[in-house]
């Protein structure tokens, strides 16, 4: 498993567990940056250095690995972000959001009307950068939100 790092990059990549594990400023727990979640990571401006992100990009979209959810987000907004990928030393379990999982700090404090809690994408598969807005299918009403996030509910 991997993710990908495309678009307005001058070195665009595929990293694993491993690739993610050797990037600088490790964040040993995930939990002092997002109360309550668990992990290690690595700052997304890490994987963003090793992809050398060119100048006209200007935002970032954040695909599913089975592209069943993209978030599309001004770049600036989300430059404090995290892609966990570990739990406990091992690969993140895909219960946890799993392989890979982006994170925002603090949504509210992005400043950003296109940054919201639905942007912290589960399962990440693709990090693509772009001049413009890219695909984003997170739900535009709050209908829209409420039953997304009750189909996504674990069931008991």
């Amino acid at each position: 498993m991997s993710i990908t790092i495309e678009g307005l990059v001058g070195n665009g990549a595929s990293l694993g567990f491993d690739d993610l594990a050797s990037l600088p400023d490790q964040i040993a727990d995930v939990g002092e940056l997002v109360a309550g979640r668990k992990g290690s990571a690595v700052p997304l401006s890490s994987l963003l250095a090793r992809a050398q992100v060119g100048e006209a990009a200007k935002w970032i979209t954040v695909e599913s690995e089975d592209d069943a959810f993209a978030a599309s987000v001004p770049l600036e907004a989300v430059r404090e972000a995290v892609i966990v990928y570990a739990l406990d030393g091992r690969p993140l379990p895909r219960e946890s959001g799993g392989p890979f999982r982006l994170l925002i700090p603090d949504a509210a404090r992005c400043g950003s009307a296109e940054v919201d809690k639905c942007a912290n994408v589960k399962s990440v598969g693709v990090l693509r950068l772009d001049a413009d807005h890219g695909h984003d299918t997170r739900p535009v009403t709050k209908a829209a939100h409420i039953e997304m996030h009750i189909k996504a509910a674990p069931k008991a």
